[in-house]
């Protein structure tokens, strides 16, 4: 029963990690670029419905709603204000760029007179619940982690395999020129898959927020959740929800049983392995390239 305890948090935390990999993965996909401001957008997220319910009054399902529309907007805004313009420079600028963004994104948050420098709770109305199953005790917030990745899932496998929109970011994501040549907006769905990427984000950050707080450092967890693309496979967006499963699993395995300090390590750890038994991690692509 302590085992199943156990799995479920690591599935709740690996969610999470899941769900800031999907940016990255969508990212990458779709402009070859890796953002490291991931986790930071996903602070901001968690600080956008924050204040809006504490100084707009809010109720917290209208706050969730604005904080991620609103993070769509900024992901669309940064991508064509900052992004686009450095967009075929070497991949070293764009990453150190993506770096910066996450620099000045907590810089500004911290900032903010009596809030940036606290540590802040999200009043969700699911707090401090529980479901008790026999010797199992399931707390509200990790059954409301897992439902949501579900369907956050559902959803944009449904929207990449049925919609006009997202069967143009898969074509725009094999080739970019060619799909240019077919009448494919290239740029503007560019600008659309940072949105995308911000508001899952967003939701991400509200997702963890009743867990561990909402503060100006929360976004160094997207530390936890690159390696949750790398072993999932950098292209592949079922990829970075697996990985991010093995990742928050091994995680809690290791923070019980195996001494302290190796929890930190245990991603990384993982990844290594990854790189050396299957560089292309469990669902990535093989690529060869003929010289």
């Amino acid at each position: 029963m302590q085992l199943l305890q156990l799995l479920i948090g690591g599935v709740a935390q690996g969610c999470i990690y899941g769900l800031i990999a999907l940016g990255f993965v969508l990212i990458y996909k779709a402009t070859e670029t890796v953002s490291f401001a991931q986790g930071d957008l996903m602070m901001v997220g968690a600080f956008g419905g924050l204040l809006t319910m504490t100084l707009l009054g809010f109720p917290f399902w209208v706050s969730v709603l604005a904080a991620v529309i609103g993070m769509g907007l900024f992901g669309v805004l940064l991508e064509r204000m900052v992004i686009r313009p450095i967009l075929g420079q070497p991949a070293f600028s764009i990453v150190m760029l993506t770096i910066g963004v996450g620099y000045v994104l907590r810089g500004v948050i911290t900032m903010i007179p009596n809030i940036g420098t606290d540590t802040h709770s999200l009043a969700v109305p699911y707090a401090g619940e529980v479901l008790s199953m026999g010797g199992l005790v399931l707390a509200a917030e990790q059954l409301v982690i897992i439902g949501v990745t579900a369907v956050l899932c559902g959803g944009l496998f449904a929207m990449f395999k049925y919609s006009k929109l997202g069967i143009a970011m898969q074509a725009s994501s094999q080739n970019q020129l060619a799909a240019y040549y077919m009448g494919i907006p290239v740029k503007r769905l560019n600008g659309l898959v940072w949105g995308l990427a911000a508001g899952v984000a967003a939701i991400a950050g509200l997702l963890l927020a009743p867990i561990t707080f909402v503060h100006a450092n929360m976004g160094f967890i997207g530390l936890k959740a690159f390696p949750a693309a790398v072993v999932g496979g950098f292209g592949s967006l079922p990829g970075a929800i697996v990985g991010g499963l093995v990742i928050g699993i091994v995680e809690a395995l290791s923070g019980f049983y195996l001494p302290e300090g190796f929890k930190d390590i245990a991603p990384y750890i993982v990844v290594l392995l990854m790189l050396v038994l299957k560089p292309n991690g469990l669902f990535g692509e093989k690529l060869r390239k003929k010289v």
